[in-house]
């Protein structure tokens, strides 16, 4: 996988995000998070919901189901998953993305 993320970006925190060949980086704030992502491998996250959510995809593809309605985004492509509502994912190896989580505490720093 080509270096997506230049090194400012990859000297933040890991994310503590336990899917496996996910490599992610957490921009924290007091109110929100930003989370730098690349995916090594294929991966299905299971329908949750939690604040509002919106990414960009910067190169692959994921496969959202957002309230009911499946959707491929490419890169370019952008998202917006509403506070409160249920969506899963399959995401394809290669794949890699910027996300916004309108919540301070989504997800904390990975242990060293």
């Amino acid at each position: 996988m080509p270096d997506t993320f230049p090194l400012p970006i990859t000297n933040l925190p890991e994310a503590d995000i336990p899917i496996k060949g996910l490599k992610a980086y957490i921009s924290q704030a007091v109110n929100h998070q930003i989370i730098f992502m690349e995916f090594s491998e294929d991966a299905e996250v299971p329908e949750h919901f939690h604040e509002s959510q919106w990414g960009i995809v910067l190169e692959g593809q994921i496969e959202l189901t957002i309230d009911g309605v499946k959707r491929l985004y490419s890169k370019g492509d952008r998202y917006f998953i509403p506070k409160g509502i249920t969506h899963s994912a399959k995401i394809f190896a290669g794949y890699t993305d910027i996300t916004f989580f309108n919540q301070a505490d989504r997800y904390k720093v990975k242990p060293k």
